[in-house]
């Protein structure tokens, strides 16, 4: 994989198709476009290169704070690298950029990546004030000898796919229209790190995983998923929350309880992929209530999951 942080870093040998873009989630829409890059660029032996941005241009723009990533920028580098990109570039969204006229920008792809065609949704616009819209591109192109491919929006449930419906999805619950959009499951990742040890004491360690401050994390509940570490993967019942039988704090966790394991997990880094809401977070009175409702989450987990790879199986 060739991902890079600026544009002078990057060397090609042979013309490129370009695409550029967020790319939050390399979502469904997100991956059509750029199949269709790739499949060009092998046909017509160029280098297929993505440019993206952190932070989200959305960050400087609107003053966004928060859990507001799909992905990490090395994890939307990753993604875009198994779907066949050749050089993913993620550019610094900062003022300096922000006030980079189009026509200077596209004479810089020209020249650094040796551009012969640009990919873009139908929508897009770079440059200052968005000046350097479609049509703008296209007058570009005839002058700099490059084309100009838009691809439509993929659709989804009679609207566009994009990464804010997969936002409001995760943050409402709903997993599973957010993992229909992404065409996997949604995941979080980090170390697993020392927490209060509740689990434990009950029959159910669980693993606290250490998330990005700015990822998104789903909505309070209990998950159904899998777990993945060291190339190892378990069926887990994972709680998104604040604990409210044990406190009533604030801070939210996740937390998951891998079915049919048993060791050490700490300083490990864990990946969790959110493939069904069981149920909310809920405050027990007493233990043996809530150890009877966290084995029926394992049951019910179980009962999910064995259900998805059969299914996977048979297609």
């Amino acid at each position: 994989m060739i991902h890079l942080r600026e544009l002078a870093a990057a060397h090609v040998e042979k013309p490129s198709i370009v695409a550029i873009g967020v790319f939050d989630g390399v979502h469904r829409g997100h991956q059509l476009l750029i199949q269709r890059l790739v499949e060009n660029a092998r046909a017509s032996d160029r280098t297929a290169v993505v440019i993206t941005f952190f932070p989200h241009p959305d960050v400087l723009l609107r003053g966004l704070s928060g859990r507001y990533y799909l992905t990490s920028p090395d994890e939307k580098a990753e993604l875009l690298t198994e779907l066949g990109v050749d050089v993913v570039i993620t550019l610094p969204f900062d003022d300096r950029l922000r006030h980079v006229r189009a026509a200077e920008f596209v004479d810089k792809l020209v020249g650094q990546l040796k551009l012969s065609s640009l990919w873009v949704g139908e929508d897009f616009a770079l440059g200052y004030k968005r000046e350097g819209n479609v049509p703008f591109l296209r007058e570009q192109g005839v002058v700099k000898e490059f084309d100009v491919h838009t691809v439509d929006l993929l659709m989804g449930d009679h609207a566009a796919i994009s990464s804010t419906r997969i936002r409001e999805s995760l943050l409402a619950g709903d997993v599973e229209s957010a993992n229909t959009w992404l065409g996997r499951g949604y995941r979080v990742q980090g170390e697993v790190v020392h927490g209060q040890k509740r689990g434990r004491t009950i029959g159910f360690p669980t693993a606290n995983i250490a998330v990005w401050e700015e990822l998104v994390i789903p909505a309070n509940g209990i998950y159904a998923g899998w777990a993945e570490f060291d190339d190892q993967r378990y069926m887990a019942a994972t709680s998104v929350g604040t604990r409210p039988t044990f406190n009533n704090g604030q801070d939210v966790t996740v937390e998951a309880y891998l079915l049919d394991f048993d060791g050490d997990l700490y300083g490990k880094t864990l990946s969790f992929s959110f493939e069904r809401y069981l149920r909310p977070e809920l405050r027990y009175t007493d233990i043996p209530s809530l150890i009877e409702q966290i084995s029926k989450d394992v049951a019910d987990t179980r009962e999910f999951l064995m259900a998805q790879e059969a299914q996977t199986l048979k297609e």
